[in-house]
């Protein structure tokens, strides 16, 4: 059955604006974006899989990096258009950057400031020299 799948609102390009948050603090980690493939397979696999729009193809979270998102649970909002994935990050860290979470920077009198820090190199997260999953 898809019925839940055909609730949602997806966009013109077929796709949800997805957010990871971790499910014990509930701090926002990362947003993405799904397709019904990445969505399904999601809740087949208890894992955030995403739609990469860049590449053009999924995106298991943490395939190259490790830092795999296990989903504890999926909420819809009310106008069926956003999706949040509750969810534990393995290593503790979801950007790409190397910091636990992608909402870093904090605005402060009229310009963007750094308030968290890497934790990890993001070269020696990603072997290929790739900036982002």
């Amino acid at each position: 059955m898809s019925d839940w799948l055909d609730a949602i609102k997806w966009d013109a390009d077929g796709l949800i604006p997805a957010i990871a948050q971790d499910h014990k603090t509930q701090r926002v980690l990362m947003m993405a974006w799904m397709n019904r493939e990445s969505l399904q397979l999601t809740v087949n696999e208890g894992r955030a899989i995403y739609w990469s729009r860049s590449r053009g193809k999924l995106w298991r979270k943490g395939e190259e990096s490790g830092h795999v998102q296990k989903l504890h649970e999926l909420r819809l909002d009310c106008d069926a258009d956003v999706i949040i994935l509750m969810v534990e990050q393995l290593g503790g860290i979801a950007c790409h950057t190397g910091r636990q979470s992608c909402f870093y920077r904090v605005y402060d009198n009229a310009s963007w400031k750094i308030v968290e820090p890497v934790l990890k190199d993001p070269a020696a997260i990603y072997a290929t020299g790739h900036s982002h999953e």
